[in-house]
């Protein structure tokens, strides 16, 4: 089987363990602890099986230092900030910058990148749009969601969104090394 490697990006505290734990374990975990963890499992992308390799990593400073191998070795990349800390998001345009520039030095493409707002269930301590989301997604030229790792809100969806672009990267004729994606 054809492998899809993914890589979950974002500051420290995003949620972006929670996020992989509820994709490869479906279960929700609420203590935080800095990771790095690497977890294949089959996915069925357009009909077809893949084996997913999806890379949790640390948003922790002590991290930075792999932080090229990650860019370096994914297909396609999620981008995560916390709905409700705008630290967050304010990061983002910095990691999709490095992370852009760092793979068209290296001859990858930039096209796989979805960007995810997570911790829709926390709503009413919401200090970033989901307005604001999707205008950073158009700037970016990359795809846009909200999730909620607890209550399991479009977690499956984030995954397929990303596998599905990655799969039509892989098998486009033309290669496309500007940055962005596409919309579906």
């Amino acid at each position: 089987m054809e492998v899809i490697k993914m890589v979950v990006l974002g500051s420290s505290g995003v949620g972006k363990t929670a996020l992989t734990t509820r994709y490869t374990q479906g279960i929700f975990v609420e203590i935080y602890d800095p990771v790095i963890d690497d977890s294949r499992h089959t996915i069925n992308v357009e009909g077809r099986p893949y084996i997913l390799e999806l890379l949790d990593t640390s948003g922790s400073q002590q991290f930075l230092a792999m932080r090229d191998l990650y860019y370096k070795g994914g297909e396609g990349f999620l981008v995560v900030y916390s709905i409700v800390a705008q630290s967050t998001f304010n990061d983002i345009a910095d990691t999709y910058d490095y992370l852009v520039n760092f793979r068209m030095k290296e001859g990858l493409n930039t096209d796989c990148v979805v960007l995810v707002g997570n911790k829709v269930d926390l709503e009413d301590q919401r200090v970033i749009s989901k307005e604001a989301g999707e205008q950073l997604a158009n700037s970016l030229n990359c795809s846009f969601l909200e999730t909620s790792a607890k209550s399991n809100i479009n977690v499956q969806e984030m995954v397929q969104k990303l596998a599905k672009l990655i799969v039509q990267h892989k098998h486009s004729s033309v290669s496309r090394q500007k940055g962005g994606c596409v919309f579906l």
